[in-house]
């Protein structure tokens, strides 16, 4: 890139230009950058918390289906599952966080009173009841898994985005301009060099013509004294 440039001041001034407009996005990426990787491990906490809560809580619904079907049998479980009539709303809304857009994901009517399940309270037992409570408790948690889990993958995409731009302005743009810089004004000393060196030639041929001018003028002064003595 360096000697593609001319080596003018103009361009010298154009890239110490862009020198410090690239070194000034390279400080507010890598802080963009730091500040999305430490929002990107509260998340990652975060996660790990409600993976864990999603095997505690399946386990926990299986356990208690399999009661409910042990002691109620499977048409009586079944029965029960088919007498929903509400289903659970999801919604979404957007949250930005340092930039990245990330999804909010809202639920309702998830969690229902016995009186909203639509199975009889009196044709059925509380296992069942436990068995609806267990599973709508994980749906709860998987759709806050499923928001925690997009809104990682969306972090960690603008990290690698980000620390892209970081790597590309630190090992190619600025060294790239450091190069076109350094080469500009070894030039430009180069050229200032050369300009001084002319003009003291300049200087000297100059002085060295005034002073055979002189010499001769003094010359031509003895010649014509001499001619008027011998008159």
């Amino acid at each position: 890139m360096a000697t593609d440039v001319k080596p003018t001041r103009k361009n010298l001034m154009a890239i110490e230009d862009r020198i410090e407009l690239s070194e000034q996005g390279h400080d507010t990426l890598e802080k963009k950058r730091d500040g999305l990787i430490m929002e990107f491990m509260d998340i990652l906490d975060q996660a790990k918390d409600v993976r864990e809560n999603v095997d505690n809580q399946y386990e926990r619904a299986q356990r208690a289906i399999n009661m409910a079907r042990a002691m109620e049998g499977d048409v009586a479980v079944r029965g029960a599952a088919s007498a929903l009539t509400e289903h659970p709303e999801i919604t979404t809304e957007s949250m930005n966080i340092m930039g990245v857009v990330v999804p909010q994901i809202e639920s309702s009517k998830v969690k229902k009173s016995l009186g909203e399940r639509g199975y009889g309270v009196l044709g059925t037992s509380a296992r069942i009841d436990e068995a609806a409570d267990a599973y709508e408790e994980l749906i709860e948690t998987i759709i806050l898994a499923a928001e925690v889990e997009t809104a990682m993958k969306e972090m960690l995409e603008e990290i690698e985005k980000t620390k892209r731009r970081v790597n590309a302005l630190e090992f190619t743009l600025l060294p790239d301009l450091y190069e076109a810089q350094e080469y500009i004004e070894q030039k430009l000393e180069e050229q200032e060099r050369e300009e001084i060196f002319r003009m003291k030639k300049i200087k000297a041929k100059k002085e060295e013509q005034e002073r055979e001018e002189a010499e001769a003028e003094a010359e031509e002064a003895d010649a014509e004294e001499a001619a008027l003595a011998d008159d």
